[in-house]
């Protein structure tokens, strides 16, 4: 591990290049840059509405952007935001003194309750201009209203609950459908439910709210000055299924379960928050009289959905006594509260002030803060202006308080796309780790980090943690990029090195022997990695050192497989005389080079196992490359090599079919030095065809030359159709052998006599047997006896070839005989030939006036025309026009030429006396005569028949238009 060290630390030395980036070994990188290019907007942006009210704002209230508020004593001014220059102003009618107490909007923003002073209660629909008055409700002072957020619409609350300042809780509904005949009222009706007591008397409910879970479950919180109730359960089925009448009558206990504390504003107020991912609350803030109560709303519980209960105390600048806070809103990480001349943000996670904006004494003191359920945005108001608070990126700083409460997790969630942040919160998680002595999750945080690497990796050395170092080597490389080659190689080299070492100690305790097997399949593991393989690969030579300098050969082994590098693997097992684990090895990857190389190792200890695995691999194996290795131990005589030399090239010959020449030769040296019974059915097989025989003819016949193999050369010298050669050799052998030698060459009947003759000078002269000449004789049809009689010494007498010369003197005689008859045939042939020719020039043929050419239907007679057997007559120059262009080049030629001779003649002299045809004037010696030409052109134009002759068959396929004339002959018709 020490060199693993000093390579590091020179790696450190060397100038750093512009691709080592996030997490590079050896680079400095403590921090990100945080440049910020802007000031960063607050988390809460206020915003003056620009609007002067024509008088003192008496109430305000906003949902889903619907904004109303009460305006002096009888006005209401509604605005919807999303055409906020379109307000609309009602008047409340009233006549008498009351005043707005309260107003109560909806989640939809359709339904407007109005609560005056005067134990009244108005509605307004959001359709409808007129004021109604809820007779039911007279006499109650309304302090809350909770909403129905799951029946209510446009025209119908759905049941709702109301709660008063005497503390009764009503239940009713409020409908502006249109109903009965006399349904004139918009409350359908108002019925007690239930009443809240605090210290023995009513309370005013100063909040209720409605929720239901997923589930179905509807819970009901409700709060007084000093106390918060909770009710939980399922509606009751039924006709009023939807009624909360049947959850309050359900409650065990007289008092139901709450929170109460001593301290008293003489009010209370509730907020919840909802997601915009969900659709009931995950928290609440109830702002009373010993500060603020925060907790979480879990409607999994069965009895109490409020849970995790925390009080934050207000900030010690607000007086009870001077400035209570008003009111209270509920934000994902904050909330705020309304004091009369300022708003404060207090976080929920550490209780801190995070914000604090002051209000002018010019707009007034602040009234009330609201916050739109639905959108999100905070409303402040005081008697002359209205303002508007943005809520933005809340979560931005979440994070810090997370780290600093030990919440790493919550922390890295709040800053998973914001790198810098990240590295801190990891950085500070990794520390906190290692000083609680978990030394591998702190190795797995470093890891991320970017911390220096030789800080951290030293920390754990020190430590003495090799473990844990291990782990964040493993993070470390496996958060490189592709481009850091050269950190790669520093962490793979080295995590190899301390497995080694590792493997090294518990590899001879046995009572750590499970250790050492979970070491191992760890190493397995990172070695065959696929992240790593590139690496491990480019490095392999190295890794292989690491492995032989620990001595490790069942790892070399492994690795070397992993790398595919079975020529190493290979080369092992035959170090270690494991021959048939290394055959093993080439047969299972079939690599035909490895096959080549280690073959004759291989061949050399186990020949037949060597031999089968070449037939099992066919085709893949080039047995040109094999042959070395055969070669090499057929030499030295092992018997058992020779054997499976020859068993593989049949196998190639014979199954695979192999044309190649170099092995064929070798399995013929193969059969003539070991195997000579097969060598002669090898060449057999092969056929006698020169072109389609695979071994070297010339090599073959010096082969069985060099190992007395007669037989084999007779063979060879037939195929090689040196058949003086063969027959010479064969009669050394075997007479019958010579004599199928000397029928071969069945063309050339000079070289066959002449083949018999050798055959029978020898029985002749080396056999001294006259029978066998004879049948030499009687073999052969060229031979005659005058041919072999030479050979017969002066002392042999007649009677052995009495009858031979009696069959020779026959058959000259029968000779004689047909050559006669022959003769005879001939002269009759030709008497008939002379009496055709002259029947021939006595024939005619006779034309009428009026016959017409068959070419071009002109009377005939005007011009030269021609007479056929078949009674077509043509002009001379129509035939001439027809014939030409199907006549060869070369008679075009030739008629071209006689047609000039004919022009270039001079024509017959016109006169009383015509000369005789011998008496015709020769155009000159050696010339051709005027006639002789006409003839000439006559045999060539006139040969047949154009209509009934070849000529017509010929061009029966031909098109009766040109097709390169096609075109313009299609013009013609136009």
């Amino acid at each position: 591990m020490a060199s693993i060290l000093d390579e590091y630390e020179d790696s450190l030395s060397r100038p750093l290049t512009q691709s080592q980036g996030r997490g590079s070994i050896g680079v400095p990188l403590s921090g990100f840059v945080n440049a910020r290019l802007e000031k960063e907007t607050p988390i809460f942006n206020k915003q003056r509405i620009d609007f002067t009210p024509p008088e003192n704002i008496n109430s305000l209230i906003v949902c889903s952007n619907q904004l109303c508020m009460s305006l002096g004593r009888d006005s209401l001014l509604r605005i919807d935001l999303v055409k906020a220059d379109q307000p609309n102003h009602v008047e409340l009618g009233r006549k008498d003194d009351a005043k707005v107490y309260k107003m109560f909007l909806d989640p939809t923003g359709s339904h407007l309750l109005i609560s005056l002073n005067s134990s009244e209660c108005l509605y307004l629909n959001r359709n409808g201009q007129k004021v109604r008055t809820l007779s039911r409700w007279r006499g109650h002072l309304i302090e809350s209203v909770g909403w129905n957020k799951f029946l209510g619409t446009e025209t119908n609350t759905g049941p709702i609950l109301v709660g008063t300042i005497q503390g009764q809780i009503y239940e009713a509904e409020i409908s502006t459908s249109e109903g009965g005949l006399f349904s004139t009222n918009p409350d359908q009706y108002f019925r007690l439910v239930y009443t809240l007591t605090e210290e023995g008397g009513p309370a005013p409910v100063c909040c209720i709210d409605i929720e239901r879970s997923s589930e179905g479950k509807c819970f009901i919180i409700a709060t007084t000055r000093k106390r918060l109730f909770q009710f939980v359960g399922k509606l009751a089925d039924g006709a009023e299924q939807q009624s909360f009448s049947s959850l309050f009558s359900t409650q065990k206990d007289p008092m139901p379960g709450f929170q109460e504390f001593p301290a008293n504003l003489g009010y209370s107020e509730i907020a919840f928050y909802t997601s915009k991912m969900q659709s009931f609350p995950s928290s609440f803030a109830w702002m009373m009289g010993n500060g603020v109560l925060y907790g979480k709303v879990d409607h999994g519980r069965p009895d109490s959905v409020l849970t995790n209960f925390q009080v934050w105390e207000y900030p010690t600048d607000i007086d009870l006594r001077v400035n209570k806070p008003i009111s209270i809103v509920l934000t994902q990480f904050h909330f705020l509260l309304l004091l009369p001349d300022r708003v404060k943000a207090v976080c929920i996670l550490n209780g801190q002030v995070v914000f604090q904006d002051f209000f002018l004494e010019k707009f007034g003191s602040l009234k009330r803060m609201v916050k739109d359920p639905n959108i999100g945005q905070i409303w402040i108001h005081t008697e002359k202006a209205v303002f508007r608070y943005h809520v933005q990126r809340e979560s931005r700083d979440v994070w810090k308080m997370y780290m600093d409460m030990g919440k790493f997790d919550l922390a890295k969630e709040y800053c998973k796309d914001k790198p810098d942040c990240l590295d801190i919160v990891l950085a500070k998680e990794a520390e906190h780790c290692f000083q609680s002595k978990r030394y591998l999750e702190s190795a797995k945080c470093y890891a991320l980090t970017q911390n220096y690497f030789e800080e951290i990796a030293l920390k754990f050395i020190e430590a003495k943690q090799e473990e844990a170092l291990m782990e964040f080597l493993r993070k470390k490389l496996g958060s490189l990029k592709q481009t850091e080659m050269i950190q790669a190689t520093l962490l793979t080299t080295w995590l190899t090195e301390l497995y080694l070492n590792r493997l090294g100690l518990l590899e001879g305790d046995a009572i750590k022997r499970p250790l050492y097997l979970e070491t191992r399949d760890e190493f397995r593991f990172f070695l065959s990695s696929s992240k790593n393989k590139e690496c491990l690969f480019n490095n392999r030579a190295s890794i292989h050192d690491l492995l032989a300098s620990h001595g490790d050969t069942e790892h070399m082994v492994y690795f070397a497989v992993l790398m595919q590098d079975y020529d190493r693997v290979v080369s092992h097992h035959c170090q270690h005389d494991n021959y048939d684990e290394a055959l093993n090895v080439l047969s299972k990857h079939r690599d035909k080079t490895l096959f080549y190389k280690f073959s004759p190792v291989l061949m050399q200890h186990i020949p037949k196992k060597v031999v089968d695995a070449w037939i099992g691999m066919g085709k893949k194996l080039d047995a040109r490359n094999l042959i070395p290795a055969l070669v090499n131990y057929s030499q030295s005589g092992s018997s058992q090599q020779i054997k499976e030399a020859i068993r593989y090239m049949e196998f190639c010959v014979y199954k695979l079919e192999e044309t190649e020449q170099a092995i064929h030769n070798y399995l013929l040296s193969l059969y003539a030095q070991y195997q000579p019974d097969s060598l002669l059915p090898y060449l057999l097989n092969a056929g006698t065809n020169p072109n389609r025989i695979h071994y070297d003819l010339k090599y073959a016949l010096r082969l069985c030359a060099e190992h007395g193999h007669h037989h084999a050369c007779v063979h060879v010298y037939k195929v090689m159709e040196l058949y003086e050669e063969a027959v010479d050799l064969a009669l050394q052998v075997d007479v019958d052998l010579a004599k199928s030698c000397a029928d071969l060459p069945e063309e050339d009947e000079e070289l066959k006599k002449k083949l018999w003759l050798k055959i029978a000078r020898h029985v002749v002269q080396e056999e001294k047997d006259v029978k066998k000449a004879m049948v030499c004789l009687s073999s052969c049809s060229l031979l005659k006896i005058e041919d072999i009689l030479p050979f017969f010494p002066d002392f042999v007498t007649i009677d052995h070839f009495k009858e031979a010369i009696c069959s020779s003197l026959d058959a000259y005689n029968k000779h004689i005989e047909e050559l006669k008859t022959e003769m005879e045939e001939a002269t009759l042939s030709a008497k008939r030939i002379r009496e055709d020719i002259q029947e021939m020039r006595n024939k005619y043929g006779s034309v009428e006036p009026q016959e017409k050419c068959s070419a071009c239907e002109f009377p005939l007679l005007n011009r030269t025309f021609y007479l056929f057997l078949c009674g077509h007559m043509f002009h001379y120059d129509c035939l001439l026009q027809s014939v030409l262009p199907n006549l060869p080049t070369y008679k075009q030629v030739k008629l071209e030429d006689l047609q000039k001779k004919l022009l270039t003649s001079n024509p017959p002299v016109k006169s009383r006396h015509q000369p005789k045809e011998e008496d015709t004037i020769s155009l000159g010696k050696g010339q051709q005569t005027r006639e002789q030409i006409k003839a000439d052109v006559d045999d060539i134009v006139a040969a047949e028949c154009v209509y009934c002759g070849e000529l017509m068959i010929r061009t029966i396929d031909k098109p009766f238009i040109d097709p390169q004339k096609y075109d313009e002959e299609m013009q013609s018709w136009f």
